[in-house]
């Protein structure tokens, strides 16, 4: 009987026994998983695949055609849009890193109005891009834009200016949306940063007669480095794959000026309706943007080591 019974009591342990922790991480991750798979990397291979083919949305089937599409890619606007999406990169980069770096240094300070400041300043980023991009798009409306009816007013032309259909007005309105609407997490990281520097290094600056602006280079920008280079990277990166401001603002003109790998990856599939195209546009893309996460995972990597020393 004992012997009989042996079996059906294990197997009671192991219906009772809890999951390992192994287990329970695996079933933890299992949702997530599947969820990566099927809304990211299916649609992201399957995109990128495309790039081989001959595909088209005005029929169906598809036919190989090795890299000419990539060679397509590269001898057409592959330069062009390199340099257009820098220039909207570097700018969108430099203008919120500007703004919330100055921001970031004043709200360090106590004075009356600090706390509300604090929060004020955050209202742009809370807005959702698209919204904000209609907004900017009404601000610098050739016809009935605040930028326009502002300039009038004051004197300083004569008749309005069209400057979502001037090259140089338009890049410079794209860049100013982007940056008003990515200042405040910029100033709120570099803000956190700024708390990290100790007062007493501040104090013995001064006594030595060092001024507010040497004191910066001395002091402040030494312990803030890290946090600036990785907002600067993270920066940099979104901004290079940007679309909402530019599609909604300008939707890559006048004549394409504006257009970025985004934009144009859009355009040809979706207005052009060729999908291999597409495909090569985003692969060469995407090959640009690993060079960019390569670095930041460096850098990030580096800033590691020196914080576990």
């Amino acid at each position: 009987m004992t012997a009989q019974l042996a079996p059906e009591l294990a197997q009671r342990r192991r219906r009772g026994m809890p999951l390992s922790e192994r287990s329970f991480l695996t079933f933890l991750l299992l949702p997530g998983l599947v969820l990566l798979c099927a809304v990211v990397l299916y649609p992201l291979i399957r995109s990128l695949a495309s790039a081989f083919f001959d595909e088209s949305l005005l029929y169906p089937g598809q036919t190989f055609v090795g890299f000419d599409n990539i060679a397509h890619a590269v001898a057409n606007d592959f330069a062009r849009l390199v340099w257009q999406t820098l220039v909207f990169t570097v700018g969108a980069t430099v203008g919120p890193f500007a703004v919330g770096l100055a921001l970031a240094l004043v709200l360090n300070q106590a004075f009356p109005g600090q706390r509300f400041l604090r929060g004020a300043f955050l209202i742009p980023w809370l807005i959702p891009g698209v919204v904000v991009s209609f907004l900017w798009a009404w601000i610098f409306d050739g016809n009935y834009g605040v930028v326009n009816g502002l300039l009038l007013n004051l004197g300083l032309i004569d008749s309005p200016v069209a400057w979502l259909f001037d090259t140089d007005a338009a890049r410079g309105a794209l860049i100013v949306a982007k940056t008003w609407n990515s200042f405040p997490w910029v100033m709120v990281m570099l803000l956190a940063g700024l708390q990290t520097v100790p007062q007493e290094l501040h104090e013995a600056a001064a006594i030595d007669g060092a001024g507010t602006v040497r004191r910066f280079f001395a002091v402040t920008w030494p312990h803030i480095s890290g946090v600036a280079g990785l907002v600067l990277l993270l920066e940099f990166i979104w901004n290079f794959q940007h679309f909402d401001t530019i599609f909604v603002m300008t939707g890559g003109g006048p004549a394409g000026t504006t257009s970025t790998f985004a934009t144009a990856v859009y355009d040809t599939a979706f207005k052009g309706y060729d999908l291999g195209q597409a495909g090569a546009i985003g692969l060469l893309w995407m090959l640009l943007l690993t060079v960019l996460v390569v670095v930041y995972v460096t850098f990030s990597e580096r800033d590691a080591r020196k914080a576990e020393r």
